[in-house]
């Protein structure tokens, strides 16, 4: 499928990003049965999920067993029907079906697609392979362009416009180009790598490993300006006092008019972090406005309890929590599990821990950058902590 639709483009993103409402999900999944060709984009497109995010699909021919494993492993939407259980209050970005059973019933649709198309059920004329280690754009028609970091290229928009320019570890967009509605690009950056943009209202933004980041291509006057992280990045947003700037990642929102702040907000850790650098910013989960916002100050860290939603605050060096940008790994009473995952985002590397009890146990450490032998190292000496490393795995015992 060479053209697609902008707005089934749009319905897969939002998809992805945890944005779809029940009338779009189900026009989603009315359009993949129309043609196999859909449903290859539609894989396509889940496939580049899978490998920033590690998202794993079942690879058993059983295929009750399968539906059970793509079950146990979707974050989206059965997470967010979860979540929703511990409130009263109405989600604004999710309500897809009364029932948990019917959102478990067409989650496992769209995922078991994924799985019966690798196994060979539905044909093929045309394979899309994207390396795993690639930095990827999803323009605005759906489109994945793989970046190369040691290239220069324009970007153009539908109409085969510039609307901005790739030079080598950067993207900048234009601020002159007109849009009447609000358009997205979607930069994903994987494991071991990182990377940077500049938005259309000259906003600076620093994408850790791991992270997507979804953007207009231009702002619209009169509205505010808001992104959608999934990850982390550091922001150095241009003032602008009459449209403000807002960061959502999942239930977080933090919005500010011009600062420098620094995102956490990686799926699997515990809390979202938001530290602040220079300025002032506003922290408020998805059930409340800036009005009822908690205001971070210079030198202050901010974190959204995921579990309970709270957001609690204290003061921190910010250096050490910025050191990411210059290859740095810091980690204060984290558990060792989440550590290994820092560790693999950084180095692109799978880590194994054999020895269960070492997952909950918490450490600290902050570290230049430095080769992952001398991190693990740190764990043996100072811990007696075992390693060993086979095939680009880290095995810790």
């Amino acid at each position: 499928m060479d053209i697609i639709n902008p707005h089934i483009s749009k319905l897969i993103s939002n998809y992805i990003s945890k944005e779809i409402n029940e009338k779009e999900f189900n026009e989603l999944k009315n359009w993949l049965q129309e043609d196999l060709s859909h449903r290859q984009f539609f894989i396509d497109h889940l496939q580049i999920y899978k490998r920033v995010r590690r998202v794993q699909f079942a690879k058993i021919l059983d295929e009750d067993a399968a539906w059970n494993h793509i079950v146990s492993k979707l974050e989206h939407p059965i997470r967010q029907n979860q979540a929703a259980k511990k409130t009263v209050f109405k989600s604004k970005y999710i309500k897809l079906v009364p029932t948990f059973s019917k959102y478990v019933a067409i989650a496992v649709f769209l995922l078991n697609v994924g799985y019966f198309y690798q196994n060979g059920y539905f044909a093929s004329n045309k394979k899309v392979s994207i390396p795993s280690e690639s930095i990827t754009l999803q323009l605005e028609n759906g489109t994945i362009k793989i970046i190369n970091e040691d290239g220069t290229t324009q970007l153009l928009d539908a109409k085969g416009r510039i609307i901005g320019t790739q030079n080598g570890g950067q993207l900048t967009y234009n601020n002159d180009v007109e849009k009447e509605t609000l358009v997205y690009n979607t930069l994903t950056v994987p494991y071991g790598k990182r990377f940077k943009i500049q938005l259309s209202d000259g906003t600076n933004v620093q994408l850790n490993a791991g992270t997507s980041l979804k953007y207009p291509v231009k702002f619209l006057k009169g509205e505010k300006r808001q992104v959608f992280l999934n990850g982390e990045a550091f922001f150095s947003v241009t003032k602008d006092a009459e449209h403000p700037f807002i960061v959502n990642s999942e239930n977080l929102n933090v919005e500010v008019f011009g600062t420098e702040f620094n995102v956490s907000a990686y799926p699997e850790d515990s809390d979202t972090e938001v530290v602040l650098v220079e300025g002032s910013v506003g922290m408020y989960n998805n059930f409340q406005t800036i009005k009822e916002a908690t205001m971070l100050k210079p030198g202050t860290k901010g974190a959204l309890n995921k579990e309970n939603r709270s957001i609690s605050t204290k003061k921190v060096n910010t250096q050490t929590y910025t050191s990411w940008m210059q290859g740095g790994l810091f980690f204060r009473n984290m558990p060792f599990k989440n550590i290994a995952k820092k560790i693999e985002r950084q180095y692109n590397m799978k880590v194994v821990i054999t020895n269960k009890q070492l997952e909950d146990e918490t450490f600290n450490g902050n570290f230049n950058e430095e080769p992952i032998e001398t991190i693990l190292s740190y764990f043996n000496d100072s811990y007696n902590i075992n390693y060993s490393i086979k095939n680009n795995i880290v095995y810790v015992n």
